[in-house]
């Protein structure tokens, strides 16, 4: 049975009667379920074709990011199907997954190349546990990043910034201009609305942040520029046809990548940048933590959305200053950026 896989329809689904379970496939993205169990149990899975033979694989369940099923597919269906998808399981060799990981690394970075060899593993994994006879072709060393390289303290330097900033890739350098100039998740912005826009204030709404309440983000000059110049097709902002947002991360960060030269760095990075620019700009502490949506010293339960407005005001058109002097050669002599960062 095919569904819209909604927030809404995953929160109530239930088995189809007389079944003790229900697989709903989502009609966006091909191969994805949301199992639920009379128990009311619900878990994520991606059903694909390996070798002629139909398999399952979960994801977690309900209640982990949908996104995150959606962006695991879209990795297999950008890296690893086109080069391995017809393959039976058993018959790839180390040999092949190096290979693969070589073209992953120098098209779309090192980040990316472990990220792919960590869905392969998982897949490589959940089919060993169900054979006698199969054994993972994948060992320790084969990831392109160290481990203590992960951590997510990746900042772009002022060079960097300025590929990314000129890039001519279309509505995904709109995008990545976006998320430096209001320090957004990817998703935040991706799923952004036009109801929630009035005026200069862009308010996200409790529901779509990690704090639980209303987010007000008091949009710079420059920021409002770009939104503004963008038509108006339907309810969503970040979109090509209006009636559905943005989507696909990985194929709009290849855009980007190629049109940049600049790839060794994630979406999230890019609000890890605003973060530590906005320190370099001279904002503090406080209201910079504000402005990226943290709650600060456990006044959850007090917080009125409209507080510190003019502080986070005052950031932002400070962070849009810095990056265009960064990016009109305008800066001097500055320190390179490569340090850690806030998240």
């Amino acid at each position: 049975m095919k569904r819209h896989l909604t927030d809404r329809f995953c929160a109530g689904a239930k088995p189809r009667h007389g079944e003790l379970q229900t697989d709903y496939f989502d009609t966006q993205v091909s191969g994805l379920a949301l199992r639920v169990t009379q128990n009311g149990h619900r878990s994520w899975t991606l059903h694909y074709t390996i070798g002629g033979k139909r398999k399952r694989l979960t994801f977690g369940t309900y209640g982990a990011k949908l996104r995150t099923a959606k962006w695991r597919k879209g990795v297999l269906d950008h890296h690893v199907y086109p080069t391995l998808g017809s393959r039976p399981i058993a018959e790839i060799r180390r040999s092949e997954i190096v290979r693969l990981l070589d073209r992953i690394e120098e098209g779309s970075g090192a980040p990316m190349a472990t990220l792919t060899l960590a869905i392969i593993r998982r897949v490589m994994n959940w089919h060993a546990t169900r054979s006698d006879d199969f054994l993972s072709p994948i060992v320790r060393g084969m990831a392109r990043t160290d481990p203590s390289e992960q951590a997510g303290d990746r900042i772009l330097s002022d060079e960097e910034l300025c590929k990314v900033w000129k890039a001519e890739a279309g509505l995904s350098g709109d995008y990545a201009r976006f998320l430096l100039l209001t320090a957004a998740r990817r998703t935040e912005a991706a799923q952004m609305t036009w109801a929630e826009v009035a005026g200069s204030d862009w308010t996200l709404p409790a529901q779509r942040n990690k704090t639980g309440v209303d987010l007000v983000r008091p949009l710079s000059r420059a920021a409002q520029a770009i939104l503004f110049a963008l038509p108006k097709v339907g309810e969503f902002v970040w979109s090509v046809k209006g009636t559905t947002p943005i989507g696909g991360f990985t194929e709009l960060k290849h855009r980007l990548d190629k049109a940049s030269g600049v790839r060794d760095y994630t979406l999230h990075d890019l609000r890890r940048t605003a973060r530590s620019l906005m320190s370099r700009a001279g904002v503090p502490t406080d209201h910079a933590e504000r402005c990226l949506g943290h709650v600060i010293g456990g006044v959850r339960g007090v917080y009125d959305r409209h507080e510190y407005h003019a502080e986070k005001q005052q950031a932002f058109e400070a962070l849009a200053a810095l990056i265009d002097r960064i990016v009109s050669g305008s800066e001097g002599d500055v320190v390179q950026l490569r340090g850690r960062g806030k998240r």
